[in-house]
């Protein structure tokens, strides 16, 4: 099942046919297989990497350190389940070192995300201290340089 995981890793719209060539094995079989992966939740989504920069319209990542008090019988998992659920938010980790949490959100303008901290985050219940980096520049995404740089040219050499 393994091998079927880093192909789907790799290419999210390999099918059961090209999966199964890679691998040697019967079609059918993968298929099933990654149906089982599916239904276990261990295939949560199927997704597409997107170069944001190369879009006209603006968008804007953050990622937002949080130190959170430690909840007593859920530890850190209720504030970051309710942070979770704001659709602007792309993901939420529990880290270790001097913060809890790392929250990465998406927004419109650096003013639209930091009002989004200061109005949604920062008030909850259990959130004590926020630090906000704004993404510049991204260079890999899920494994895939994102820097096109221009092939190099031949000079033409004349005798």
């Amino acid at each position: 099942m393994n091998e079927i995981l880093e192909i789907l890793s790799e290419n999210a719209k390999a099918t059961p046919a090209e999966i199964a060539a890679l691998l040697g094995r019967d079609e059918q079989e993968i298929a099933g297989e990654i149906k089982e992966l599916e239904e276990a939740g261990v295939i949560r989504k199927y997704v597409t990497l997107i170069d944001w920069e190369k879009l006209e319209e603006t968008c804007v990542f953050a990622i937002i350190e949080l130190k959170v008090a430690l909840q007593r019988r859920t530890g850190y998992d209720s504030v970051a389940e309710r942070i979770a659920r704001f659709s602007e938010v792309e993901s939420v980790r529990l880290i270790s070192g001097d913060h809890d949490l790392s929250v990465t959100l998406r927004g419109k303008s650096m003013k639209d995300v930091a009002y989004f901290v200061a109005e949604k985050i920062a008030p909850l219940e259990g959130v004590q201290a926020t630090c906000t980096h704004f993404i510049l520049k991204s260079y890999k995404e899920h494994g895939v340089i994102l820097a096109d740089r221009p092939k190099p040219k031949r000079l033409v050499i004349t005798p």
